[in-house]
């Protein structure tokens, strides 16, 4: 049976609500604090939550952080593939949110960062498996060439999102990486930083397989063998936080048969759908309801 199998990685978010950052030497109290895993967990659950079975290749250490993230792996149904590493924790985002809403982020890279070729050398990919590669470890020194490497020797299908940092990934770990991937998925921003044109969809047909551009709650730009076609989307409130989700729901109507327009427009169902439950993603059946209502 086809997996999603994420070669990256799953780390810990520490969220501060702060009233202001502190000044330098100063302390300041929150109003709000919340940990919880992040990373690829998303679309590893959503995955899952859609029908496609999960797993994780990417690197889990020892220590409260890593704990933390393999106990929400379980609970997401994600099966591990990589032995813990014995003298490293996971590691850890602090995530202070201001008043205004403005995010300051500080990072703490652990044992995700320690996956290397050898470690993608022992992984056993069945033939109907799905890659998916997030950006974030495409910038890490260890994880990114390795994983940029290792991919010319994958033949099964390969789905990347490049996320925020797409800007920062190295062009000798980019280039491959986007040359090989099958279905390249990235919100417009993302897009807009990576070829530098407004209506980057068509700007990046040319230079992987098939595109997928989220633009909100208007829907998706969808580009592939040269036809570029727009699939609405659903009103919602907002979008914010919702392309894991779209990913991993896109991912797993690919994996069951979908053609590509089908399945993105099942992805926007599921994104808007978690918006509005403000929770975990929704079952299959209630996707299918939802659609069925509106068909």
């Amino acid at each position: 049976m086809s997996r999603l199998v994420h070669v990256g990685q799953v780390v810990v978010d520490v969220l501060l609500r702060l009233p202001e950052l502190p000044g330098p030497g100063c302390d300041v109290l929150a109003t709000e604090s919340r940990i919880a895993v992040g990373g690829g967990l998303t679309v590893l659950s959503t995955a899952v939550r859609q029908g496609l079975p999960a797993a994780y290749a990417g690197m889990h250490g020892t220590g409260p952080m890593a704990d933390l993230a393999r106990e929400a792996l379980a609970q997401a149904g994600a099966e591990l593939l990589q032995p813990r590493l014995p003298k490293q924790d996971t590691g850890f985002t602090v995530v202070m949110v201001e008043s205004d809403g403005e995010r300051t982020f500080a990072t703490s890279v652990g044992a995700e960062g320690e996956l290397g070729s050898a470690e993608l050398a022992r992984l056993r990919l069945r033939p109907d498996d799905v890659v998916y590669i997030s950006g974030f470890c495409l910038v890490q020194p260890r994880n990114g060439p390795a994983i940029a490497e290792w991919l010319s020797t994958v033949d099964v299908p390969v789905i990347v999102d490049p996320g925020p940092l797409v800007a920062e990934i190295p062009e000798d770990v980019l280039a491959p990486v986007l040359a090989r991937a099958d279905w390249w998925t990235c919100n417009e921003y993302e897009g807009i930083l990576l070829t530098g044109e407004a209506e980057p969809a068509p700007a990046l047909a040319g230079r992987t397989g098939g595109v997928v551009v989220r633009m909100g709650a208007d829907g998706c730009v969808l580009a592939k063998d040269g036809e570029v076609r727009w699939i609405p989307g659903y009103p919602v409130k907002s979008t914010g936080r919702s392309g894991d989700v779209h990913v991993g729901a896109f991912a797993a109507a690919l994996a069951a048969g979908e053609p590509p327009e089908r399945a993105v427009a099942r992805a926007n169902a599921v994104a808007a759908l978690t918006l509005t439950h403000r929770g975990a993603a929704p079952a299959a059946a209630e996707v299918d309801a939802f659609l069925a209502a509106r068909r």
